[in-house]
Formats: C-alpha cells, sequence, structure tokens
C-alpha cells in the first residue's frame, strides 16, 4: 500500500510538472478561436531601405484593408520598421506577404516574423510617432485606425480613404494641417 500511496504522488507531481511545461509553453501557441475564426498574433522586423518610403503608413493600409489590429514604428535605429498584427489567419498572411513587396519607394525588403501573443481586447492599429517627409509632416503624430464591428474585408482604394481620413484627422488643428493628401503611393 506504501509503494502504491508513493507511486501515486511521484505520478501526480510529473503530471504537475508536465502541466506547469505545458503552461510555460503555451504563451508561443498564437493561434485561437475567437467568434469562430482562426487568428494569429505575429510581430515583425523589416529591414531594407524602408525609412523615407511610407513603409509604416503602408503596413497600417495594410491593417485597415484586412481589418488587423496591432502597431507599426521605426526601431530606435532608424533603419528597420518594427511591427505587430493580429487577426484572422489568412489576413494577416496577406497583409505579411504585402509588407513584403514593400512600397513603390522602398527596395532590398527583408521581413523576420515570430510568434507573439494574440490579445483579444486589443481593437486598434497605431502607427507609432508617425511623419513624412515627402509631406513635409516632420512633427509625429500616433495615427490610429479602430477596427470595424463588421470585420469585413475592404477594398485597396478604400483603405487608402480611410487611412486619408486618419491622417487627415491626426494633424489636424496644427501647422501640418492640409498636408495628408499628397498621393504618393
Amino acid at each position: 500500500m506504501r509503494i502504491h500511496s508513493l507511486l501515486h504522488r511521484t505520478t501526480i507531481a510529473v503530471a504537475a510538472l508536465t502541466n506547469s511545461v505545458l503552461v510555460a509553453i503555451a504563451p508561443a501557441q498564437t493561434k485561437s478561436k475567437l467568434n469562430g475564426a482562426n487568428v494569429t498574433a505575429i510581430s515583425g522586423i523589416v529591414t531594407g531601405k524602408v525609412q523615407q518610403v511610407g513603409f509604416r503608413a503602408m503596413i497600417q493600409k495594410q491593417a485597415i484593408e484586412y481589418n488587423l489590429a496591432g502597431s507599426a514604428e521605426n526601431n530606435d535605429d532608424d533603419k528597420t520598421v518594427r511591427f505587430d498584427l493580429q487577426g484572422d489567419k489568412n489576413r494577416v498572411d496577406q497583409a505579411v506577404a504585402a509588407i513584403r513587396d514593400g512600397t513603390k519607394k522602398s527596395s532590398d525588403v527583408k521581413v523576420s516574423l515570430s510568434p507573439a501573443t494574440f490579445d483579444p481586447n486589443l481593437k486598434t492599429f497605431t502607427v507609432v510617432g508617425w511623419n513624412s517627409v515627402s509631406r513635409k509632416i516632420t512633427n509625429r503624430y500616433n495615427l490610429v485606425f479602430t477596427l470595424r464591428d463588421d470585420n469585413t474585408t475592404i477594398k485597396k482604394k478604400t483603405a487608402k480613404q480611410v487611412w486619408l481620413g486618419i491622417c487627415t484627422k491626426g494633424v489636424a488643428k496644427t501647422e501640418d494641417a492640409g498636408k495628408c493628401d499628397k498621393d504618393d503611393d
């Protein structure tokens, strides 16, 4: 009986240890079900000629088109762009494909991806500290897109119009008002 009790306690301890290991691994799993959709979250670093070419704005336009949450910002080195995307896996994949293609003015674009933790409470995509050399906007603004409640995709042209509205609102009542309308992509 004592051996059986000891064996039983050992089994429980191993099971507890196994559960602890699974819990430690769980955050790396980025896929989950949310409202019946297969969702994922990723982080990415973009290298190449990705500064002063509209790259962060392009990433936000992808988020607008595919209704994805996350953010984009320049890294501290001012040579690379960091971004996070989360939402429907197929839409995230389509956005990443466009990011890999880059903008008209970017070149040598390389994207490194890693899994991220999905945040079901995140309902926006923000370009942090955005400015635009081509638009002569030197002040930095946070441009925020709020996800559409109907969770639909929209056409690229419509996404661009939505982005222009976000930009216009973001710089309204500043010395940069009226500078968002420049068509550079």
